[in-house]
């Protein structure tokens, strides 16, 4: 190991409704999403997670494992401002950053101890694609993590990106009824990179074991396509 060199082991993953980034939710806490999130086997002890569930919120630290390299960038391109405008990397979110870590604030809706798996966490709101490492866990405290007053810098610039989402009722009922909700609230975040607008051009999102085939034109989504993936 090189001096001063840092080496951390993920304690856990997550099992989302997400198994490809495109589609994967912007922020945490957008869409009604529920994940499991399951503990590596050294770290499935009951007592490292006594008196987790006093709290509403917790903090997930977790590698963006599908954005690591070997070369980091001073400078990206933020999504929301269209691809073209460049920011700082530690004035942004962006998964390509020198150590790929990510933050995300998500409910945290019940601890249960599994026979085989130990304690395994269930939360709302993860904004991870499936299977996703988790390095640390922290809980949510409102009194110092919340500050209302603060500014949000060029994200409050471009809030006006959600689109209407239209899916036939003989699509949508291929989906299972209580992921519904989710997928929905994918689709309304508008998935699509900022700089492609083509009204014709047709994307493919993967969600559970399905590919959802969609169009947008203007404010407008249209889905035109849900079937069960065949790899």
């Amino acid at each position: 190991m090189k001096r001063n060199e840092i080496v951390i082991h993920p304690i856990a993953h997550i099992e989302t409704d997400f198994p490809e980034k495109f589609g994967v939710p912007r922020q945490s806490g957008l869409i009604p999403s529920v994940s499991r999130i399951v503990m590596e086997e050294e770290y499935r002890v009951p007592e490292a997670f006594r008196g987790l569930d006093g709290y509403s919120h917790i903090w997930l630290l977790w590698q963006f494992s599908e954005s690591a390299r070997d070369t980091w960038s001073p400078t990206v391109r933020p999504p929301r401002l269209g691809g073209n405008v460049r920011k700082g990397v530690f004035a942004t979110r962006s998964p390509f950053r020198p150590n790929n870590i990510g933050l995300s604030c998500v409910k945290l809706l019940s601890v249960e101890i599994d026979p085989v798996l130990g304690p395994v966490l269930f939360v709302k709101g993860a904004d991870m694609m499936n299977g996703t490492p988790i390095i640390d866990i922290k809980p949510y405290h409102p009194g110092a993590d919340s500050h209302p007053e603060a500014d949000a810098g060029f994200t409050s610039e471009n809030v006006d990106y959600r689109v209407h989402v239209n899916v036939p009722e003989e699509l949508l009922g291929r989906i299972p009824e209580e992921k519904r909700a989710t997928l929905i609230g994918a689709l309304a975040e508008d998935p699509r990179p900022p700089y492609q607008r083509d009204p014709e051009r047709v994307y493919g999102m993967s969600f559970l074991e399905y590919e959802v085939k969609f169009r947008v034109e203007e404010k407008e989504l249209y889905v035109v396509g849900i079937e069960k993936r065949t790899t």
